[in-house]
């Protein structure tokens, strides 16, 4: 990549920048706490779903 490349490159990315739309405070703790809350959920649907597992396989074993 020559210089000229380059310049060019740094000109169209600072013009893309100036076009990003940021989200605002109040978004960004909504979304945050969309992704917290399904990380949970998620979190204790795969430990119920090991803790039933690991008792069938338990019950299967002891025979």
């Amino acid at each position: 990549m020559g210089v000229r490349e380059f310049k060019d490159f740094l000109k169209e990315s600072k013009a893309e920048i100036k076009r990003v739309v940021f989200p605002s405070r109040n978004q960004t703790i909504a979304a945050a706490i969309g992704v917290i809350s399904f990380s949970i959920f998620v979190a204790i649907y795969l430990g119920v779903l090991d803790f039933l597992f690991s008792r069938l396989i338990g019950k299967l074993l002891a025979f």
